[in-house]
């Protein structure tokens, strides 16, 4: 299965982790998921892939996520709504090979699967 890696190009994070993956000449497809967002089944699986629950997946610092009023008491299932409502708060970038993924913070645990 060929690799993914889920890209911002606007972050730095993630510019240097798909740099990283083009310097060791991986094969990878770019899903560049704020233009083409997941579907909830397509990150309900990633998380399964990561071993996180949606608060592990989520940039809590982005204006999207402090504006939205989440509490301790608010659901997986709500989580997932503001994630697939707002694609910028998802960390990123996130490397997925088959029934593995990794969050690349650093950069260079994208290499971690796939060397």
């Amino acid at each position: 299965m060929k690799p993914k890696i889920y890209h911002n190009p606007r972050c730095s994070k993630s510019r240097q982790a798909l740099a990283l993956i083009q310097e060791h000449d991986i094969d990878v497809d770019v899903v560049e998921y704020i233009k083409s967002p997941l579907s909830r089944a397509e990150l309900q699986e990633l998380l399964r892939k990561l071993g996180f629950g949606p608060r592990d997946l989520i940039r809590r610092f982005e204006a999207e996520f402090k504006s939205a009023g989440v509490s301790d008491e608010t659901s997986d299932d709500e989580l997932l709504d503001l994630m697939l409502a707002h694609p910028k708060i998802i960390q990123r970038p996130v490397i997925e090979v088959g029934d593995h993924a990794v969050v690349g913070r650093p950069p260079e645990r994208a290499l971690d699967l796939l060397v």
